[in-house]
């Protein structure tokens, strides 16, 4: 598959076939994952991956803030990654103030490259993904004894999808971009 069309066609998958992804896969995945680029190459951006089912079911129940849509979503893989972010780095000078104006925002948008990277190469590897944002951060970051020094980020349900979903509707160049 080339580039353009991993692009168009990835989708945000919710619902997975109950099978399990080889933790290999998830190792090429993660590994494809880590050349997505950093603010100064500070590679800021971890990942948890889980596979043990009773981890999943607590986060299910403990870490979705009530949200009964995600905790179905959570408890219908067979495998979650939680995407953290090493804290203090990204957008910072060695002194410790920030280097720009966006403070310590660039944690967020390495993460968010390197989260599309990450979900692009599952897609190229048969896997449907869906990042996830209403989820208990500090509770996620209990349950799996998240490091210290690290901010959970995201949540990132993947698998074997069990749906093939069209695309929504997406702008046009034309609605999105200019030329000066």
């Amino acid at each position: 598959m080339n580039t353009i069309e991993c692009i168009k066609t990835r989708r945000s998958i919710r619902k997975f076939e109950d099978r399990p992804v080889p933790r290999e896969l998830m190792t090429e995945i993660i590994s494809a994952a880590a050349f997505a680029p950093s603010w100064k190459n500070t590679r800021t951006p971890r990942y948890t991956v889980i596979d043990d089912k009773a981890v999943i079911a607590k986060i299910a129940a403990e870490g979705v803030l009530g949200n009964a849509h995600n905790a179905g979503i959570i408890n219908g893989t067979n495998c979650f990654i939680i995407q953290s972010a090493v804290n203090s780095l990204a957008g910072y000078e060695p002194d410790g103030s920030y280097s720009t104006v966006k403070g310590d925002g660039y944690t967020m948008y390495d993460a968010g490259i390197a989260a599309q990277t990450l979900c692009l190469a599952a897609h190229e590897k048969g896997l449907g993904t869906v990042i996830m944002g209403i989820i208990d951060y500090d509770r996620i970051a209990e349950i799996i004894s998240l490091p210290e020094n690290e901010t959970v980020v995201a949540a990132i349900a993947i698998g074997y999808p069990a749906q093939s979903p069209s695309a929504p509707k997406k702008f046009t160049a034309d609605e999105i971009l200019r030329f000066i």
